[in-house]
């Protein structure tokens, strides 16, 4: 899979700018004045800061099918066991040092599934290291090198005051080349359906990015990160000036949580679900723009409910910040903090008001209770458990989701060649309700074997089967 990044420009000079109320103060900008300050160098700021991007390597074991397996010619003259051969695979990535005892940051997709991971300095010197936590939808991981020495370390900006059209330099190893400085500018915010995942908030920047500096450091003129380098648009698998980097206050959060010692990475809970707004929505609301993240359900008990959240609503700020889709409003409660609360500017047809939700993790209001289907059935392999909002968003789920839920299936299992998925929800088996693993598997113990008839919810379709 292509490691895809985007470069980090911050900007040198810019015009001031007067702010409104809320917004985010930002540093005195001005063009370049002559010929000499269009030549200035980049090279001492690469000095300084290069030594605490790194390279990233991955290594997993993968095995081989032998293609003359079972076959009677070939068995006959080599031996009736032709075992599958066990290879390695290798790949190569980018991280940024982002603290002095050697936690080191880079995305998920570098080191997801490896066996053995190492990092490089820039100096040449290699560590192993050990994953402490990693989080598949947001694309993030962080290391931590095991070694006991003091290493070079990136500071981290406020991402929030890098504007368009602010300088960059993003570092990375494309292409295994060796460490490379790229330069560009920020191309645009808050781009989301960038990736498959559910973290929709990129920065967007025209530095050559290239496979292999994913992980990288998306940097501003003062080497500050501002962005970890994670995809590119690319029809041919290079740079075409479209690059995609995650910003800088959401990885300070991700680190936070792996400094803490956490398993894994949690997001507030808001008990609702979201779409984006059309044009015809902001109409009817009177909104001058089609913005904002609009209330679609909302979850009784729930921090959205106990807050006064109805649906029909649109959220058009949090803190005083402009929401500008869904994915914008995730990433705006989740930077925010858990254990605190959230200001939301909210839309309405009457007009718009405030209110304000905690900010906490989802609760499990109903044990998981996780159970592997047995049997000789077609649901054998299957492993199930009882939805909750805090399973619910670890699945990327709507938190109004409830009954049983696929977590995993066992690979050339009778599941798994029916076509089962990880996140089907199981609806019915024989026109019974299907309520929690237990009832489900107690169904599968009384049923007749010979007939099944199930409906699931895939993707928000019902889906009806038949199994003999």
């Amino acid at each position: 899979m292509l490691s895809m990044q985007k470069c980090v420009s911050t900007g040198l000079l810019a015009l001031s700018l007067l702010l409104p109320a809320g917004a985010f103060a930002q540093e005195q900008k001005t063009l370049p004045q002559s010929r000499e300050q269009m030549q200035l160098s980049f090279a001492p700021l690469v000095k300084r800061t290069a030594g605490a991007v790194v390279n990233v390597y991955a290594e997993r074991a993968v095995q081989r099918n032998n293609l003359f397996a079972g076959d009677p010619f070939f068995e006959q003259f080599f031996g009736q066991r032709m075992p599958n051969r066990s290879e390695k695979q290798s790949s190569l990535g980018s991280g940024v040092i982002l603290s002095d005892k050697g936690l080191v940051v880079t995305n998920n997709h570098v080191i997801q599934g490896a066996d053995d991971i190492k990092i490089a300095l820039a100096d040449g010197r290699e560590y192993p290291c050990e994953v402490i936590l990693k989080d598949e939808s947001m694309d993030l991981a962080v290391l931590r090198i095991k070694a006991k020495e003091s290493f070079p370390v990136l500071a981290i900006a406020n991402s929030d005051a890098v504007e368009v059209g602010d300088l960059v330099l993003a570092i990375g190893n494309p292409f295994g080349v060796g460490q490379t400085v790229t330069s560009g500018i920020v191309s645009g915010l808050a781009r989301n359906q960038v990736t498959n995942g559910d973290f929709g908030f990129f920065i967007q920047t025209d530095a050559s990015i290239n496979p292999g500096n994913s992980g990288g450091a998306l940097m501003n003129t003062n080497g500050e990160l501002i962005g970890i380098n994670t995809a590119i648009f690319s029809r041919g698998g290079g740079s075409n000036g479209v690059g995609f980097a995650i910003p800088g206050n959401l990885v300070k959060v991700f680190l936070k949580a792996a400094e803490e010692g956490k398993s894994t990475f949690e997001r507030p809970y808001v008990g609702a679900t979201f779409m984006p707004v059309t044009s015809e929505v902001a109409e009817a609301l009177g909104l001058k723009t089609a913005r904002g993240a609009l209330v679609t359900a909302v979850v009784e008990g729930g921090p959205a409910d106990k807050g006064g959240l109805k649906p029909g609503e649109v959220i058009t700020a949090v803190n005083g910040i402009a929401v500008e889709h869904p994915d914008a409003l995730g990433y705006r409660l989740t930077t925010a903090g858990l254990g605190k609360s959230a200001d939301l500017t909210v839309a309405q047809s009457s007009g718009e008001r405030k209110l304000t939700i905690a900010l906490n993790t989802a609760p499990e209001t109903t044990p998981r209770d996780e159970r592997l289907m047995e049997g000789r059935n077609p649901f054998a392999g299957l492993r199930v458990a009882n939805l909750s909002p805090k399973l619910a968003g670890e699945l990327q789920l709507s938190a109004d989701k409830s009954g049983v839920v696929v977590t995993d299936i066992a690979r050339n299992s009778p599941a798994a060649r029916v076509g089962f998925r990880p996140k089907d929800i199981i609806v019915s088996l024989n026109g019974d309700p299907v309520k929690s693993s237990k009832e489900m598997e107690d169904i599968l113990k009384e049923a007749d074997p010979g007939f099944w008839r199930l409906e699931i919810e895939r993707d928000g379709q019902r889906i009806r089967q038949f199994f003999r």
